[in-house]
């Protein structure tokens, strides 16, 4: 989000850096590690959310990381495998608990990766914050899915929501911003979106149609 580089929120897609590539998982993880010394770096001025293949302990995650002011602030590995696309049999998977809201400059983020947007019970997790991120690697055949869940989240929210989903084929391609108003942003042919983030909006939304979202 944003419409200039520092301070901006940037949501990439899930497993952009490498896709899901386990038949070459070795190099895969050594370039995670390597990626994540670089994302600090670039992080600065800017807040970075994306996940990244990593090995903990002998177990392959999917990991979402926040990078945030040259750091990682935040980690967990995806609570919800996908295992209609066998994710299952090479990965191993977080736990909902994990699943927690993060204060970023007074900015509330909540979090949930790709699948994990299916789940009812993890929405509960995403109410009150300011901005929802969803870095995502949905299936084409299940497009209007995502565009109906997102928009969804963002309105029964009144929040910002930042689905970034992949452009390779056999994905959605429908990454988009959803606003608090309910306004949706897709990229069709743009290979970013943008939009300039109003606290305000936030408040004023909450106010006028009043659902007990502090």
């Amino acid at each position: 989000m944003q419409t200039q580089d520092e301070n901006s929120f940037i949501v990439a897609p899930e497993v952009c850096l490498s896709g899901f590539d386990y038949e070459n998982i070795d190099a895969v993880v050594a370039f995670s590690k390597r990626a994540t010394q670089l994302l600090a770096k670039a992080s600065q001025n800017k807040t970075l959310i994306l996940t990244m293949l990593e090995k903990r302990e002998g177990e392959l995650f999917n990991m979402m990381k926040v990078f945030h002011k040259g750091e990682v602030v935040h980690e967990r590995p995806k609570a919800h495998l996908f295992r209609f696309g066998d994710e299952h049999k090479y990965m191993s998977e977080g736990s909902d608990e994990s699943i927690e809201m993060l204060e970023l400059d007074g900015v509330k983020v909540a979090i949930l990766v790709c699948f994990e947007l299916r789940f009812k019970e993890l929405w509960k997790k995403t109410e009150g914050a300011d901005i929802i991120a969803v870095p995502s690697w949905w299936g084409v055949l299940r497009t209007e899915h995502f565009r109906v869940l997102t928009e969804a989240l963002g309105v029964m929210n009144q929040c910002y929501v930042v689905a970034s989903d992949s452009a390779n084929a056999e994905c959605a391609k429908l990454s988009g911003i959803i606003t608090p108003r309910g306004e949706v942003q897709r990229n069709g042919n743009k290979p970013c979106l943008e939009v300039a983030y109003e606290k305000k909006e936030i408040a004023l939304m909450r106010r006028y149609i009043d659902v007990g979202i502090k």
